[in-house]
């Protein structure tokens, strides 16, 4: 982990500011998500990519049940059950 020498203070709702130059860094824009990890005694906070619930692929992704899913597992897991598909990726 690098340590960036920047220290902040938690306000009374539990907020803290994230640093201009570290959004800048990290290509965070405003509105978008991030995921909150803890490992031991650490919090991480990573921009969050939408991916396959599966593979983790990150392209041709469709939104069922509130989960992603790509494209590519799809026909992959309708294969496995026996199913013809004509569109292949």
């Amino acid at each position: 982990m690098k340590d960036t020498g920047v220290v902040r203070k938690i306000d009374e709702l539990g907020r803290f500011t994230l640093p201009m130059e570290l959004r800048r860094k990290m290509n965070i824009e405003v509105g978008d998500p991030l995921e909150v990890f803890v490992d031991e005694e650490s919090i991480i906070l990573r921009k969050y990519i939408a991916s396959d619930i599966f593979t983790g692929n990150t392209e041709d992704l469709i939104e069922y049940q509130g989960k992603k899913i790509s494209k590519k597992t799809i026909f992959e897991l309708a294969q496995l059950v026996g199913l013809k598909m004509t569109e292949q990726f």
